[in-house]
């Protein structure tokens, strides 16, 4: 998946309006139903700024008016990052500056607050500065003078179980995936309908880089009722397939898909070693005898198998 395809399927759930309202009653009001998917305007993304004597864009990842009554009552922008970036505090402070400069263009009445969520996917602790004082150093006899302004960043694979329940929209299952893969290196999927099956499973491969949990939409029915359960019984029987035609099974791509499915494969490997038979290795570990020729084709002629022992 290109960057540019990769950077738009990020944004894509998003920018439904009952997921948009869910992470933000989630993440700032405690699952508190404070803002409703009809309360939500979709408002421009980009503006302008100038540099070098050049008008440039800047663009955010998604932003959506929170409206009551006809009152706008704030702007709230979310970004999303892969990867901890120093710079984002000075980013997030370019993008509400514009957004309030905007406002002023605009001639209003009544001037509203700009809110900015920055969801974090890693799996290492965010350590980026998290305010313009940590970004830049700031002598202390001019801090009365120079405002402090803070980054909210919420790091989604660090959220709590009882954060993660505060949710009841599709990024539910987002939120509950990257936290069981960061706790535990497996994923045990629950039962809850995903409404948004097409962007749920794309923002899961341009998250992981793993395109089998977007292949998998390919094998349901349309109308079908999707949960993660049956999504991972399409990305297992994709491993499955890719390693009979290419030595490729289930659980290699990095820890990204199921951590029994490895138990298992890693058990079948040694057992390969050790010469057991392909019934009883199937006995052992459920494996199917094609899923264990699969892994004994992976020691051509000559090869050295996973383990690097000799062949025996």
């Amino acid at each position: 998946m290109a960057l540019p395809e990769r950077d738009i399927t990020e944004k894509h759930l998003e920018t439904y309006d009952d997921v948009f309202a869910d992470m933000v009653n989630g993440l700032l009001f405690n699952g508190q139903r404070r803002v409703g998917p009809g309360d939500l305007r979709d408002t421009r993304a980009r503006t302008l700024y100038k540099t070098d004597g050049k008008l440039r864009e800047q663009e955010r990842d998604v932003s959506k008016l929170w409206v009551s009554k006809g009152v706008v009552l704030s702007l709230i922008g979310i970004e999303n990052q892969t990867e901890i970036d120093r710079d984002m505090a000075l980013r997030v402070f370019g993008y509400e500056g514009a957004d309030y400069r905007g406002q002023l263009s605009e001639d209003r009445r009544g001037l509203y607050p700009v809110i900015t969520l920055v969801l974090y996917f890693g799996e290492r602790r965010w350590t980026a500065p998290r305010s313009l004082y940590e970004r830049i150093q700031v002598p202390e006899e001019l801090r009365p003078f120079v405002n402090d302004l803070k980054l909210n960043v919420f790091e989604v694979a660090f959220l709590t179980d009882e954060q993660v329940e505060r949710f009841t929209s599709d990024f539910k299952i987002v939120a509950d995936y990257f936290v069981q893969m960061r706790r535990d290196r497996d994923y045990v999927p629950s039962r809850q309908v995903v409404e948004h099956v097409d962007a749920v499973l794309k923002l899961l491969s341009a998250l992981t880089r793993d395109n089998r949990f977007e292949e998998a939409q390919n094998y349901f029915r349309k109308g079908e009722s999707v949960t993660m359960l049956s999504v991972l019984d399409k990305v297992e029987a994709k491993g499955i397939a890719l390693g009979r035609n290419e030595g490729i099974v289930l659980g290699r791509n990095e820890g990204i898909t199921l951590g029994e499915a490895k138990v298992r494969v890693e058990a079948a490997r040694r057992m390969l070693v050790m010469n057991f038979t392909p019934e009883q290795i199937a006995q052992v570990t459920d494996l199917s005898l094609d899923e264990i020729e699969a892994l004994r084709g992976e020691n051509s002629p000559g090869g050295q198998p996973t383990d690097g022992q000799p062949t025996a």
